[in-house]
């Protein structure tokens, strides 16, 4: 989920810029510093927004900046357990398929995607059902629930969302809106 929330965290400014403290500029150094990190308590940092307040510079010893510490408001991306999510299918390996949610990947297990066996098509690189046409590809959109969350704040890369499509009204697009016109024909067949 997507959440401006109000943070607060130290700059160093660069002696070359220390005549030109200023809203902007340690915005820009806060975006730099933050912007595609990921913290335990509110995700992913998406951007840096606004300043609010930018406290009296601090000198530490042997270090050739000043240190502000500086209030301001930031975009983040924190998925929450439980969560349905949309997101494009960006990779597909043999044991599932990577969605991008926000600016981060989740796993789609090749076990929560459908009821029906999936098998891998390294060649295509896609998921593909021996009993029907469905199909999973790099590119697809799918919709799913967050049922894992493992967040590494050193390396974010590294963190793992775990995801299912195995409910109803998940799983790709084109599978949903498959399912819906054969209930309303079912629907219409029965009157």
């Amino acid at each position: 989920m997507y959440k401006r929330v109000r943070l607060k965290d130290t700059v160093e400014v660069p002696p070359k810029h220390l005549a030109d403290v200023s809203p902007d500029l340690v915005k820009r150094l806060l975006q730099d510093k933050l912007e595609g990190r990921m913290d335990e308590d509110v995700g992913s940092v998406v951007s840096v927004i606004d300043i609010h307040d930018i406290g009296t510079g601090a000198v530490l010893p042997n270090r050739p900046g000043v240190y502000y510490e500086a209030e301001f408001d930031a975009l983040t991306f924190d998925p929450e357990m439980q969560e349905v999510v949309d997101g494009e299918v960006v990779e597909v390996v043999n044991f599932g398929a990577f969605v991008g949610i926000g600016p981060v990947d989740g796993l789609l297990h090749v076990s929560q995607i459908d009821d029906e066996y999936l098998a891998y098509d390294e060649e295509n690189q896609q998921l593909a059902s021996r009993d029907s046409s469905r199909v999973l590809s790099v590119g697809d959109s799918v919709r799913a629930r967050i049922v894992t969350k493992s967040i590494d704040e050193r390396n974010p890369r590294d963190s793992k969302i775990g995801l299912t499509a195995k409910q109803p009204g998940l799983g790709k697009h084109e599978w949903l809106e498959q399912d819906r016109k054969r209930r309303a024909q079912q629907g219409q067949a029965g009157d």
